[in-house]
C-alpha cells in the first residue's frame, strides 16, 4: 500500500535523523581529541586566567556594555520623538542620523571618536570610557530609534485621544501615557540590542587601553601570546555565553508573555 502523507513525512524525518547521526559518528572518530582536548580545553591553562579574566574582562566587559546602552538609549528617545514630530525639520535630521549610523559599522564609529574628532578639535580629550559610551553609544541608538519609534505608534491612538480629551497636554500624554506602554511593548527588541552590544565591546581594543582596561575579547587574546595555548579562546567564549544565553532567555519570555497579553 502506499505511504499516507503523515508517513512519508515520519520517513523522511527519520532519514534525516539517521543522516545527523552518521555525521555526528564520522566526525567523533576522526577528530584528534587529545590533541583538541590538549589546545582548546586545557584546564592547567584555563587556571591562570582566573580571576583576571572576571575581575577584569566580564568586568570591563559589562561596564561597556551598559555605558554603551545608557547613552544610546537616552539618544534614542530623542531621535524616535524627532522622527514622529510634525516639524520637517526635526523628521529630516533624525532620518539622516538613523540611515547614517545604521549603514557604517561600530568599528568605524569608535574610531571616529577616539582619533577623529581630537583632530578635528585640537585641545578637545575623552578618556576611554567617555568614548566607548560615544561610540558604542551612537550607533545602537539609531536602530533603538527605530524600536522606540515602532513601540510608540504601536501604542493605541484611542488612548491618546482620551488624554487629550481630558485636557493634557501633548507632551504630558507622550510621558505618562504612551512611553510607559511602548517601553514595555519594545522591552525584548532592547534586549537584544543589549546582546548585540555586549559582542560589539570586544571592538573597544581597537581605540587603545590600558591592561586594566581590557575586556574579554582583548583579554583572551593577551592570553594567547602569554600562554601558547588558545584555550583561553574557550575561557572568553563560555564567558560570553554567560551573559548572552540568560538574555536570549529573557527576551523570550517576554516574547511569549508579550503575545499573551494581547
Amino acid at each position: 500500500m502506499p505511504m499516507t502523507r503523515r508517513q512519508r513525512a515520519r520517513a523522511f524525518r527519520g532519514v534525516q535523523y539517521l543522516i545527523g547521526l552518521v555525521v555526528v559518528v564520522i566526525l567523533a572518530l576522526i577528530i584528534d581529541w587529545p590533541t583538541l582536548v590538549r589546545s582548546w580545553f586545557n584546564i592547567d591553562v584555563a587556571r591562570q586566567m582566573f580571576p583576571r579574566v572576571i575581575t577584569t574582562g566580564l568586568l570591563n566587559t559589562l561596564q561597556y556594555t551598559a555605558l554603551g546602552f545608557v547613552f544610546g538609549f537616552t539618544l534614542a528617545i530623542v531621535l524616535a520623538l524627532m522622527r514622529l514630530s510634525s516639524i520637517r525639520v526635526y523628521r529630516a535630521v533624525a532620518m539622516v542620523y538613523i540611515e547614517l549610523f545604521r549603514g557604517l559599522p561600530a568599528l568605524a564609529v569608535l574610531i571616529i571618536i577616539a582619533f577623529g574628532i581630537p583632530r578635528a578639535f585640537p585641545g578637545f580629550r575623552l578618556d576611554t570610557w567617555q568614548m566607548v559610551a560615544i561610540g558604542l553609544g551612537l550607533t545602537a541608538a539609531a536602530y533603538m530609534a527605530e524600536t522606540l519609534r515602532a513601540g510608540i505608534q504601536a501604542v493605541p491612538k484611542g488612548q491618546v485621544e482620551a488624554a487629550r480629551t481630558l485636557g493634557m497636554s501633548p507632551m504630558r500624554t507622550m510621558v505618562t501615557i504612551v512611553l510607559p506602554q511602548a517601553f514595555r511593548i519594545v522591552i525584548p527588541p532592547l534586549t537584544n540590542e543589549i546582546i548585540l552590544l555586549v559582542k560589539d565591546s570586544s571592538l573597544v581594543y581597537t581605540i587603545g587601553v590600558t591592561i586594566e582596561q581590557y575586556e574579554l575579547t582583548k583579554l583572551g587574546q593577551s592570553n594567547i601570546n602569554q600562554l601558547a595555548s588558545v584555550t583561553p579562546l574557550t575561557v572568553v567564549a563560555l564567558l560570553y555565553l554567560c551573559i548572552t544565553l540568560p538574555l536570549s532567555w529573557l527576551v523570550r519570555r517576554l516574547e511569549r508573555r508579550h503575545a499573551r497579553a494581547r
